[in-house]
């Protein structure tokens, strides 16, 4: 394997700030690339070089191809890191960086190509003896084929898009008066997705944990995990907030998941980092759930708990290089909590936001973490994903590192678009979660009447304090004729 000296992270935002800064950390040249609608943001300053790589509209800039391989080219970097999203799961673009001549930083184009479709996934993981939620997964995809294997497994049933993830073009079905309007659905959206109207179907587990096993395999041959993170408390098959260890998971569970999760990374020659998720019951029985064939967004809890650093493993897997620990050298230590802020509005059924950072004073102190991707100054604009920044906060147990994240929230302000930092302080204190009870139906069950969730209106106060923080921080004279 040829080894690498430059790094070009085909990414934008939060990710891409973090992985140029791992990248230099260890020693390594960056490259950051840019839509024009981005040229002021932190990424773009990060990196030792940065290149435009087209329009606001991601098709002509972060997912076009052919512009990300002439910026490797032009600047003579001879690695790719795809961060998360847009590429990172990928394989005809691993393939091309391969034939371009680049170090593609990830897992095998054969094995994101397996793993990125569900249905492919779901046989390659029974064959290999990893347990998986019984439904359907056949070649036949009629409606009448799926209709009366929907009546076999029985309500309530989930309909999945097999070559997509993230929530789309997936379906609840819980009365047979739905099925073929549901069905309809989740094809259309599936096919706009992400060109496949291919479904899958399984068993609706009631009232589940979402739990997911980092795990890491290299060139040599070896593979490991690093513990798992709870990742329950979702919207819309969203994650909102994640954490490591589970609460819900004890040392017995924990050794059980995190062997079958390499098992399953095994099965497909695994190489890099990569989650293996899982649906936990309320009787202790986790089924495979998808497996994610790139670094993740919630990956710095993992990260704080372990003591490790995730993306330097990446690039010296990528380097050839083995694994640095044994599964019996790895250690967990306290327990750590992220949160994701995003330019939303709540109470307008989550709708994106955009706008001006004016300001960004994100908390500091002891066990607090921050993951951002803005700088005052800079355009939030429609064209991307809206998260700012991840706040993650590390403790010796999981009350402290819960009280820290409200606390890192409170003292982080974000001056010029509206966030969702109100509801995750509410989703953070409220009693369920503060217990380690939450389940994947915590925000429907309990946030349903919330008043979090009802458009927020500043009273006259509120709006005369924003005005003298407007005109301090701006210079706007407040005097005038009658006023004091």
């Amino acid at each position: 394997m040829s080894r690498f000296g430059k790094v070009l992270v085909a990414n934008r935002g939060e990710i891409a700030v973090r992985v140029i800064r791992g990248a230099q950390a260890q020693g390594y040249a960056t490259v950051a690339v840019y839509s024009e609608a981005d040229a002021d943001a932190l990424h773009a300053h990060c990196a030792d070089e940065s290149v435009c790589i087209g329009p606001p509209a991601v098709s002509q800039s972060y997912m076009n191809v052919a512009a990300l391989l002439e910026a490797a080219r032009s600047t003579g970097a001879d690695a790719v890191h795809p961060g998360y999203g847009f590429l990172a799961e990928n394989a005809a673009f691993a393939r091309a960086c391969a034939e371009a001549g680049l170090v593609f930083i990830g897992p095998s184009p054969d094995a994101i190509e397996l793993m990125g479709n569900k249905r492919g996934a779901k046989l390659a993981m029974l064959a290999a003896g990893v347990p998986c939620v019984p439904g359907y997964e056949g070649d036949a995809q009629d409606d009448d084929t799926l209709i009366a294997e929907i009546r076999r497994i029985g309500f309530p049933v989930m309909i999945k898009a097999a070559a997509g993830g993230g929530g789309r073009g997936m379906r609840l079905v819980t009365a047979a008066s739905d099925l073929a309007a549901e069905l309809q659905s989740a094809r259309s959206e599936a096919l706009h997705g992400f060109g496949s109207d291919e479904l899958i179907l399984e068993k609706a587990i009631v009232r589940p944990r979402h739990v997911e096993v980092q795990v890491f395999g290299d060139t040599h041959g070896n593979c490991i995990h690093l513990g798992e993170r709870d990742c329950s408390v979702q919207r819309r098959h969203q994650k909102v907030i994640e954490e490591a260890p589970s609460p819900a998971v004890d040392a017995d569970l924990r050794a059980r998941m995190g062997e079958t999760a390499v098992r399953a990374a095994q099965s497909c020659n695994y190489v890099g980092a990569g989650t293996v998720e899982f649906l936990l019951d309320e009787e202790g029985g986790f089924y495979f759930l998808e497996m994610n064939t790139r670094l993740q967004v919630e990956h710095p809890v993992t990260e704080l708990v372990t003591g490790q650093d995730l993306v330097a493993w990446q690039l010296r897997v990528a380097q050839g290089e083995p694994l640095p620990l044994r599964q019996e050298e790895l250690r967990m230590t306290g327990h750590a909590i992220e949160v994701r802020l995003y330019a939303e509005e709540p109470g307008e059924n989550f709708m994106p936001q955009t706008g001006t950072i004016l300001d960004w004073r994100p908390a500091t102190g002891e066990g607090v973490r921050i993951d951002a991707g803005i700088r005052p100054g800079q355009p939030v604009t429609p064209y991307y994903d809206p998260i700012l920044c991840k706040l993650i906060c590390h403790g010796r147990d999981r009350d402290e590192a819960r009280e820290r994240l409200v606390r890192a929230l409170d003292r982080s302000g974000v001056l010029g678009v509206t966030t969702n930092r109100r509801f995750l302080r509410e989703l953070l204190s409220h009693p369920t979660f503060a217990d380690g009870e939450a389940t994947t139906a915590f925000i429907d069950q309990e946030f349903r009447d919330s008043d979090t969730l009802r458009p927020y209106r500043p009273d006259d106060l509120e709006f005369a304090l924003a005005a003298i923080v407007h005109a301090s921080r701006f210079g706007h004279g407040l005097a005038r004729p009658g006023l004091r």
